[in-house]
């Protein structure tokens, strides 16, 4: 495998899109070898996912419709940090409001980056045990329904496709790696 002998380098820049939660730009790049190329960027400001397990080793899921994929999606409890906010407290914001349920116990499992290749999209992932059940709050435009899985059969829809996004994959199978279910 050849080393990269520098970075790609912005030499022009543009937005073709600025959105409600993320902007699409443009940038003219000059590459390692010197030839120029193009790259296409979704800034999106970051998010959070939640691996919520309860005192009986059931790991809150909920399932909602994901209208770029044409589906509902069955994930873990998941959202956008706001501008200036504080990862830990977005994730307790999102498990509340998704689920209803409260965590008197937070840790922090990992920070990824979603998809690189095209956005900067980077993700914490926490883990939420110690959890109080309570009535959700969702946004006016999120329609969200909560299922409690034991941690087997979470897993067992991993193996299926069944749970098929990349931040429930990663969340549970990291803390499968961790022994935090075992």
């Amino acid at each position: 495998m050849r080393e990269l002998e520098s970075v790609e380098k912005r030499v022009a820049s543009r937005y073709v899109f600025r959105g409600k939660i993320l902007n699409v730009r443009v940038d003219t790049v000059v590459m390692p070898d010197g030839r120029e190329g193009t790259r296409e960027v979704v800034e999106y400001a970051g998010a959070v996912a939640i691996l919520a397990v309860t005192e009986a080793g059931e790991v809150i899921m909920v399932r909602q419709y994901r209208y770029p994929v044409g589906r509902p999606l069955l994930e873990i409890p998941a959202g956008k940090v706001e501008e200036g906010e504080d990862p830990l407290a977005c994730a307790r914001r999102e498990l509340r409001e998704e689920t209803g349920y409260e965590a008197a116990k937070w840790e922090k499992l990992l920070t990824f980056y979603s998809t690189p290749g095209f956005t900067s999209e980077k993700m914490h992932l926490f883990l939420a045990t110690s959890l109080k059940p309570g009535r959700q709050t969702p946004d006016t435009d999120e329609f969200v329904e909560v299922e409690l899985l034991p941690w087997p059969k979470a897993l067992a829809k991993v193996r299926k496709g069944e749970i098929c996004d990349a931040k429930s994959i990663v969340g549970l199978l990291f803390a499968q790696y961790l022994g935090i279910m075992d």
